[in-house]
C-alpha cells in the first residue's frame, strides 16, 4: 500500500519562506525565493511581489497559487525541502 503525502496546513514565515505541514506528521520550511527569481515563465512574474506570493492556499493537498492554479509545485518536492526548477 503506497501512502500518498499531502499538504494539510502553510503558514507564511517570511521572504519567501513558508512552513508546510503534512499528512505523515512532518513539516519544511520551504525558500521558494530562487525558483521564483530564476524561473523565466512570465506568469510567475507577479509572485515575486511579496504580496502576490502571500496569497497562496490549500487545495487538495496542494499549496497552489492563483484562480486556476498557476503556480504549483510537487509535493514530493515541497516534502523534501528542495525545488527543481
Amino acid at each position: 500500500m503506497i501512502l500518498t503525502v499531502k499538504v494539510l496546513a502553510a503558514n507564511y514565515m517570511s521572504d519567501y519562506k513558508i512552513l508546510i505541514q503534512f499528512s505523515d506528521a512532518t513539516q519544511q520550511v520551504v525558500d521558494f525565493e530562487n525558483f521564483l527569481k530564476k524561473n523565466q515563465h512570465p506568469q510567475h512574474d507577479k509572485y515575486k511581489e511579496l504580496k502576490e506570493f502571500k496569497k497562496f492556499r490549500i487545495e487538495r493537498g496542494n499549496v497552489v497559487w492563483g484562480k486556476d492554479w498557476d503556480l504549483i509545485f510537487p509535493v514530493e518536492q515541497l516534502h523534501a525541502g528542495q525545488l527543481q526548477f
